[in-house]
């Protein structure tokens, strides 16, 4: 079974980002993204409303850390290394099965910038090369072409497609499973 270990936390750089432990410093970038309807347009969550929501999403992203259990990054240019533009992380991890769930969202001032490719791959380096995984999935909202298009320039697979398997806001919706193995 898969073991991890996040403490100390994992600081990931790249050639443009600095991808560090989300903080309560964050609240405002975090209620930023996760108000902001054309963000969350295919994330199908309820919007947050304040300040406390953004505490509390925090609150429930440092369980997951603490228990291992699960473990997300804040986006960061590494300009400027205190202002979060974005998430990415091990939402889930399925420790049986040496596997785990991605997500990632990112302020729309940064989109099509290649950022979260960026920070995509580096946390699919760490995932497969530090915590010793085999394969990554993502789960999306089939409509978000968007998020398909960086999943597949990242390597991922389409590999299932489930009719109306969530509901969210009084209707079923379909979700697109895509998955990543480690080249070994």
């Amino acid at each position: 079974m898969l073991e991890v270990n996040f403490s100390p936390f994992p600081e990931i750089r790249t050639q443009r980002l600095l991808l560090r432990r989300i903080t309560k410093a964050d609240a405002p970038a975090v209620l930023a993204m996760r108000s902001n309807e054309d963000v969350m347009q295919y994330i199908d969550r309820p919007l947050l409303k304040s300040i406390e929501d953004a505490e509390a999403w925090i609150k429930i992203v440092d369980a997951a850390l603490e228990s291992n259990n699960g473990i997300n990054w804040a986006i960061a240019l590494a300009t400027e290394p205190d202002i979060q533009i974005g998430t990415v992380g091990f939402w889930r991890l399925i420790k049986e099965h040496y596997r785990a769930e991605v997500g990632y969202m990112l302020n729309s001032a940064y989109w099509r910038k290649g950022i979260m490719k960026e920070a995509l791959l580096a946390v699919h380096d760490f995932g497969f090369k530090e915590m010793k995984l085999h394969s990554i999935e993502a789960h999306i909202n089939p409509a978000n072409a968007a998020s398909a298009a960086i999943l597949e320039s990242a390597g991922y697979t389409r590999e299932a497609y489930f009719k109306e398997d969530y509901y969210f806001k009084g209707t079923f919706l379909d979700s697109a499973i895509y998955s990543l193995l480690t080249d070994q």
